[in-house]
């Protein structure tokens, strides 16, 4: 068997944003009607600036193969997540892929993103605030757009040459004027939609922040100690999560003291239809990932049958 190695450039060129919009909006169905395999993720700390991650299993019914993802995250370094994902033949367990994780997740952790706010924002939702201006601040931006037309974003960092540098790319690359400002509370005081993708371990948005009718897609607190959410805000908002129990054990609802009775729904619930997404104009909405191993396997099928007809993929002979 050969095996395809795929760097980071190999996975952006093999990777398109609006088909994996269907395949994940696909594969929160597939799981949450189907759940095979009860998502894992082992987290080990090994000192004050890294921890190392590991994600499986990543099976769909329907999709032959699954994968495991080993990332490394180390806040102070570019990259911050570094890591591969390997794609195994889910009947041989043989190796079809190893691939670069960092932009995989990034990419695919935007369109999940989109999906939500898809069936979770207002339809005539136009003006985003964004807090964090890193890397997933950028992609929840660019994934957004492919379900809503956004007129407006205020960004906001702790960093005020990073927010800077965030407002001056998305003018260039989206052309979507973009304002910083000095807190997350102007940032988000007249937003549609508010992102939060940062490495708070305090929750800085609170109920009463956001006007009535707002969504909100919060994707920092993936790990115990995160936070960004507070409890009166999670328990006034319709809260939809993507794994009910990880949500507890490690994403927001467990930040912020709330067991899984706050949890309205997951997402994959409501994409299928099991329980409602909004229902209101005047409803806020919460959806809060702690990211699960079957997107990652949504996200490596596509990418690996796109890059099986890359002559630029190298690969290599395990059994040679």
């Amino acid at each position: 068997m050969r095996t395809l190695l795929l760097n980071r450039s190999a996975v952006a060129r093999n990777i398109q944003a609006l088909l994996l919009l269907d395949d994940l909006r696909e594969a929160f169905r597939t799981d949450v009607l189907a759940r095979t395999v009860a998502p894992q993720r082992v987290r080990a700390p090994l000192h004050s600036e890294g921890t190392a991650l590991v994600l499986f299993p990543g099976c769909v019914p329907g999709i032959p193969a699954y994968t495991v993802k080993v990332h490394a995250k180390f806040p102070g370094q570019k990259p911050a997540i570094q890591g591969v994902v390997h794609l195994h033949d889910l009947v041989t367990g043989g190796l079809l892929a190893v691939m670069d994780s960092g932009h995989l997740t990034a990419v695919r952790t935007g369109v999940v993103g989109a999906l939500a706010a898809d069936v979770l924002a207002r339809p005539d939702a136009t003006r985003v605030a964004v807090i964090g201006a890193g890397r997933q601040g950028v992609l929840q931006l660019k994934q957004l757009r492919l379900v809503r037309t956004l007129s407006q974003v205020r960004v906001y960092d702790t960093n005020i040459e990073h927010a800077n540098a965030y407002a001056r790319r998305m003018y260039q690359e989206l052309n979507l004027p973009v304002s910083v400002e000095t807190s997350v509370a102007e940032a988000v005081a007249d937003a549609d939609i508010v992102v939060t993708a940062t490495w708070s371990h305090q929750p800085f948005l609170h109920a009463g922040m956001v006007r009535p009718g707002t969504h909100i897609t919060a994707l920092g607190a993936d790990e115990p100690g995160k936070a960004e959410l507070s409890q009166d805000l999670l328990e006034q908002s319709l809260f939809v999560c993507d794994h009910r129990g990880l949500s507890v054990s490690t994403g927001a609802a467990g930040a912020a003291g709330l067991t899984e009775a706050a949890i309205h729904a997951e997402l994959g619930e409501v994409l299928a239809g099991l329980k409602p997404g909004r229902t209101s104009q005047e409803q806020v909405t919460v959806f809060a990932g702690v990211g699960l191993p079957f997107q990652d396997l949504a996200a490596a099928w596509h990418v690996y049958q796109a890059a099986t007809g890359d002559e630029d993929v190298p690969t290599l002979d395990f059994d040679a």
